[in-house]
């Protein structure tokens, strides 16, 4: 007859669900799944431009297809490193790695200083077996190899037992520790540090202010306070090209820094040297051109005068840029290209066949009308919006030629060289190279190391029993047994 009775089952409660929560976190296998998600969470902002890093790209975007730009927009597309779901899975991952390494770490600590399991009854089950018949000093001699190779030991009577090999788990604990100090150096450097950006060109001085950076970056926790006393003049920039192959050979920025103290000192930045104030260092980045222009109304006053930096365009130099002139009525435009060593390409046209300034010369259309600058919108210093305006003339200047347009002149002066400075504080740096050495070690670690153990048995007869067990790389196994036979053997 069945039993109909119902079975009540005890809830879990709110304590056991937490727990239950806890442990599935904690496994390897979320560990991995949360590591997977990351990588994955990391592809849009790899593939779409990152508001931080580009925004006229990403203003770009809105303008070309503004309803799909605004959805990217809801889901974080244009921000996917400070965006919600990627704090998630990124918080998530480093709890996880911390509750399932630190307990297997803790349980490891145990292991290593156990001793070796005691001697199994029956060790022809086990690997490399072997049976002979002893003088008596086999254990003596046993105890002498595993002293010799670092085996841990432990003697009973007639037998003893010997493991070695923990180098293996250690790695790959050390491997995902590791991790946790690598996440902890990149959450460091994304709370604490920052990194700007700024052009200089030479004879001009920077000064570490937020409105001194073309582009900044701050982290979680910091702000422009944050930001150190120094700044630096450029004096002079050389660089150097193999004249066969036009390949850069060194560049050497020649500057003026004057610290929070007021203390003046000349020094040289290099791409591997960079200077160093306090927790900031300031990297040499880019160089290119930037020619000096001077533009004059038709009576002659002067509406523009200076250093216009142009944007590198090849390996050789060739650059684009614009001179922009709000002043002249009406406004002018000079979308311009500039060669530092000029040759004429029958289809590509003007050309830089070198990257030092032989033969530099300055190429321009001249547009008038409205520039766009009133409208908010962020521009390009690189470009010209011309939709509004016409073009009234197109020509070309070497350095010290001017060329008269109706309405007025442009006179190319001189050239002079422009670097960008790349100003960087990561406090989290130090700790995420030390785990990636430990990373790289216990990986290592872990590949090349096996863990084993091998027992000897005296038998009651004085025959001898020897006898091993390999969790990996049995082969080793196999020739470790043959040595620590013939050493038993007394076949030293």
């Amino acid at each position: 007859m069945k039993n109909n009775k119902e079975i009540d089952l005890p809830e879990i409660g709110a304590r056991g669900l937490a727990r239950f929560a806890w442990r599935q976190l904690t496994s390897m296998r979320t560990a991995l799944i949360l590591l997977m998600l990351l990588a994955i969470a990391s592809i849009p902002g790899s593939l779409m431009p990152q508001r931080n890093q580009n925004p006229m790209a990403v203003r770009e975007y809105f303008a070309n297809d503004p309803t799909l730009a605004k959805w990217i927009d809801r889901l974080s597309g244009f921000d996917v490193f400070s965006a919600p779901w990627f704090s998630a899975i990124y918080i998530l991952l480093f709890i996880s790695l911390i509750g399932c390494v630190l307990p297997r770490t803790f349980e490891h600590l145990k292991l290593v200083r156990a001793k070796p399991p005691t001697t199994p009854k029956n060790l022809q089950k086990l690997q490399g077996y072997t049976l002979f018949n002893g003088n008596g000093e086999e254990l003596a001699r046993a105890h002498e190899f595993f002293r010799k190779n670092h085996f841990r030991i432990r003697e009973q009577e007639g037998s003893i037992s010997a493991e070695k090999g923990y180098v293996r788990e250690s790695g790959n604990l050390l491997f995902h520790l590791s991790l946790i100090l690598v996440l902890i150096g990149v959450s460091i450097g994304s709370l604490f540090g920052m990194r700007g950006d700024a052009i200089i060109v030479t004879g001009e001085r920077f000064i570490n202010l937020a409105t001194s950076y073309d582009a900044l970056t701050y982290g979680k926790l910091t702000d422009e306070k944050s930001l150190n006393t120094f700044s630096v003049r450029l004096d002079k920039f050389v660089a150097q090209y193999d004249p066969i192959t036009n390949s850069p050979l060194d560049y050497s920025a020649f500057v003026t820094t004057e610290d929070e103290e007021g203390n003046l000192l000349e020094r040289v930045i290099k791409v591997n040297s960079p200077l160093t104030f306090g927790s900031s260092r300031v990297y040499l980045q880019a160089n290119g051109y930037a020619p000096v222009v001077t533009v004059r109304d038709e009576i002659g006053n002067v509406n523009f005068q200076g250093p216009v930096t142009f944007l590198p365009q090849d390996s050789n130099l060739r650059s684009i840029g614009s001179i922009k002139v709000p002043e002249a009525s009406p406004q002018l435009g000079f979308v311009s290209s500039f060669v530092p060593t000029y040759q004429r390409d029958p289809q590509a046209g003007a050309v830089s066949v070198y990257p030092e300034l032989l033969r530099p010369r300055l190429l321009f259309s001249i547009w008038e009308g409205d520039l766009g600058l009133d409208t908010g919108v962020p521009q390009s210093i690189y470009k010209i919006d011309t939709t509004a305006m016409t073009r009234i003339a197109l020509d070309s200047l070497s350095p010290g030629e001017r060329f008269d347009f109706t309405g007025g002149s442009i006179t190319f002066e001189k050239v002079e060289p422009w670097i960008n400075l790349a100003v960087v504080r990561d406090p989290g740096k130090t700790y995420s190279l030390i785990g990636g050495i430990l990373a790289l070690a216990g990986l290592l670690a872990s590949l090349f190391g096996f863990r084993r153990r091998i027992w000897l048995r005296v038998l009651s007869d004085g025959q001898v029993e020897i006898a091993g067990l390999a969790k990996n790389n049995s082969a080793a196994l196999d020739i470790q047994l043959g040595d620590f036979e013939r050493f038993v053997r007394g076949d030293k």
